[in-house]
């Protein structure tokens, strides 16, 4: 009920939904993985239907997935007509054309921002006030590469085209402009790497243990901090 207009009525939403999940059957694999991710790992829900009807990041991103069809579809005006009222309702702004994979979860969701040109990979965890935002003109590939696994701290930014490789962890209010190897630990402004995770297989996002807990020091060599 929060995305119709008078210029668009909630059956036409509808409509739109529908279509999409008929047409695209990685539209409903990712729905499912997205439910079960919020579930497994935001200890705040309790089961599959509060995902379904309360958490607003669950909400932006499977509107965002419909959007996406649509800009596949060359329907490019109703895919920004669900980008602007995804931004204007939720405080999240997904663009169409970014691409996002399956099993993500946007915890809190408010104040994201993922730009055109943007890749979020598989099981990622996104925190509010995220930014994968663009350097450069309109036309060209600006956007930051996002691996599978990564955990992006709550107001981090990541800026450019510029890779995240599988397995990071990016804390809270980290600013990052330069590639980060995977399994990269990253904290600071701008983002220095203070740590790899032990594991090759790990994927903080599953984990959700931020940096400085002890749970996050048992699985993370750390490395020297000066000039953070």
């Amino acid at each position: 009920n929060s995305l119709p207009t008078p210029a668009m009525l909630s059956t036409q939403i509808m409509s739109l939904i529908r279509e999409a999940l008929d047409a695209d059957p990685d539209f409903r694999k990712n729905l499912r993985a997205d439910m079960l991710a919020v579930r497994d790992r935001d200890p705040a829900c309790n089961c599959l239907p509060d995902v379904f009807l309360y958490f607003k990041g669950f909400h932006a991103l499977q509107t965002y997935r419909v959007a996406h069809y649509l800009w596949r579809s060359g329907r490019r005006v109703l895919a920004h007509y669900l980008q602007s009222q995804v931004s204007q309702h939720f405080q999240i702004d997904i663009h169409p054309n970014a691409t996002l994979g399956s099993g993500i979860m946007l915890d809190h969701g408010t104040g994201i921002v993922i730009g055109e040109t943007a890749h979020l990979g598989h099981n990622c965890s996104v925190l509010h006030h995220v930014t994968l935002g663009g350097s450069g003109r309109a036309g060209f590939d600006r956007h930051p590469k996002v691996g599978n696994g990564v955990l992006l701290g709550a107001g981090a930014s990541v800026l450019g085209n510029i890779k995240v490789g599988d397995g990071c962890q990016v804390g809270a209010g980290t600013l990052v402009v330069e590639d980060l190897p995977p399994r990269s630990v990253a904290v600071g402004v701008p983002a220095k790497i203070i740590g790899r995770f032990v594991d090759v297989t790990a994927q903080p996002s599953i984990g959700m243990n931020q940096l400085g807990s002890k749970e996050a020091e048992e699985d993370i060599v750390m490395f020297g901090m000066d000039g953070i």
